[in-house]
């Protein structure tokens, strides 16, 4: 686990600090302009382009938007073709029926060699329509091999990653990130970003938000602080590639992916300013707050961040003192959809069967909660304050069922026998 964020490699002004923030960076001094976003001639010789995450006229407290200053302009680029999709799909998701079932799969199985970040994503579900703009989709990625002379991005909607095993260095139009187990990284729509692998190898999971951009919870009652600090989400300085091609330029549109053969590298933004900026945060900088009474908190209060399409939900180290209280979570439905997975370590509602790189489905009214052996352990135990901090868990959760692609319904590593962990929870009524 890596405590803080490491600077950016390639960044000499380190990171940028506060989450939806109007930041600026400039890798050349004097590579902004001053006063205006599109003087008759940029400075140094770039090119002003912005990049709009929403509408024009979207309000200006959620108006999302940058002003980048590059060595090309985008607009210089030969015609995208078709490429093969691999284990991506794209929302509408309508290759099979909903499915109400609980389900829980065992991590991803490792790629041949050679797989890079964007061939390793493999879709299990979602809800929406990326071409409307709305709804979410769960991913997965495994990759051995950092890409090469290959960039990515993704006009559907924006990237939650959330490591799990292998850290990934991000180098972004808007400079370099980098995050580890125990990160996220929330890469908006459209930016486009190369993904290296320090470690040899890397796996873990991503939210697609295709909808409204991912905030920071309102805090209503709770006040001023506390849950997710902006100043810890950390945005890069600028840092950019002036390199010949060719490049591989991969774009996710529409469910598709689509590919150019650039003569550059499209990573040549020398400077820029605005709020459409990509992040990465450190989920031990949580502050969990709880119950310091009785009865257990309902999962919104670990919220990170939010969006119409989804919630991000930590579920991170944490003390428990609540008195006459069954301290797991309780037994529920929701008319939420709630996939979860797991960074490291185990989940304390679950005993057995839930591992890192693993995940559990639990779709619109489907009951669940803990399992046999959790609940009577619970059941009985100690009441004494206890501090849980031997795991990390999250959660997706949408106001809208997911549907699950048929390669993720089909596929080898699902736990086919899931609904057994209930089996045993008998009648204790006196009859």
């Amino acid at each position: 686990m890596t405590d803080t964020i490491r600077p950016s490699e390639g960044s000499p002004t380190g990171h940028l600090t506060g989450f939806g923030n109007e930041h600026s960076s400039e890798a050349v001094a004097g590579a902004l302009p001053l006063g205006r976003n599109s003087p008759q001639r940029a400075p140094l010789g770039l090119y002003a382009e912005q990049l709009s995450g929403t509408s024009f006229t979207e309000p200006r407290a959620t108006n999302r938007r940058s002003w980048l200053y590059r060595i090309r302009p985008s607009a210089a680029h030969p015609p995208f073709r078709r490429i093969g999709n691999g284990g991506l799909r794209g929302a509408p998701f309508a290759e099979a029926e909903p499915d109400p079932n609980r389900m829980r799969w065992n991590p991803l199985p490792e790629p041949p060699a050679g797989t890079d970040f964007v061939a390793g994503l493999w879709t299990l579900g979602g809800n929406g329509d990326a071409r409307h703009r709305t709804g979410m989709a769960v991913h997965l990625y495994g990759a051995n091999a950092s890409m090469t002379d290959r960039v990515f991005g993704d006009a559907d909607g924006e990237l939650l990653i959330v490591p799990e095993r292998g850290a990934l260095l991000l180098r972004t139009e808007l400079g370099v990130l980098r995050a580890g187990p125990g990160h996220v990284a929330l890469i908006p729509r459209g930016v486009r970003f190369r993904v290296e692998l320090p470690d040899g190898t890397a796996r873990g999971y991503v939210c697609e938000n295709h909808g409204a951009p991912f905030e920071l919870p309102d805090l209503g009652p709770i006040g001023a602080n506390g849950l997710a600090a902006a100043r810890d989400f950390h945005a890069p300085a600028a840092a950019y590639e002036e390199a010949a091609g060719p490049v591989e330029v991969v774009n996710k549109y529409c469910g598709n992916l689509w590919a150019a053969t650039y003569d550059h590298s499209p990573l040549d933004v020398v400077a820029w300013h605005g709020n459409h900026v990509p992040y990465v945060y450190d989920l031990r900088r949580f502050n969990v707050l709880g119950s310091i009474s009785f009865d257990h908190p309902d999962p919104s209060i670990f919220t990170v961040l939010t969006a119409p399409a989804a919630d991000f939900v930590v579920f991170a180290p944490r003390w428990l003192v609540g008195e006459d209280t069954f301290r797991p979570p309780y037994f529920h439905r929701n008319v939420m959809s709630e996939y979860m997975g797991l960074i490291e370590g185990a989940y304390d509602a679950k005993a057995d069967g839930f591992v890192p790189g693993g995940g559990s489905l639990h779709s619109m009214m489907s009951a669940h909660g803990p399992d046999r052996e959790t609940f009577e352990r619970a059941s009985a135990a100690d009441l004494v304050p206890r501090k849980v901090d031997d795991g990390l868990a999250f959660m997706f959760e949408t106001p809208w069922p997911i549907a699950v692609t048929a390669q993720a319904s089909e596929a080898p590593f699902r736990q086919r026998g899931y609904d057994e962990v209930w089996q045993g929870l008998n009648p204790h009524f006196p009859s």
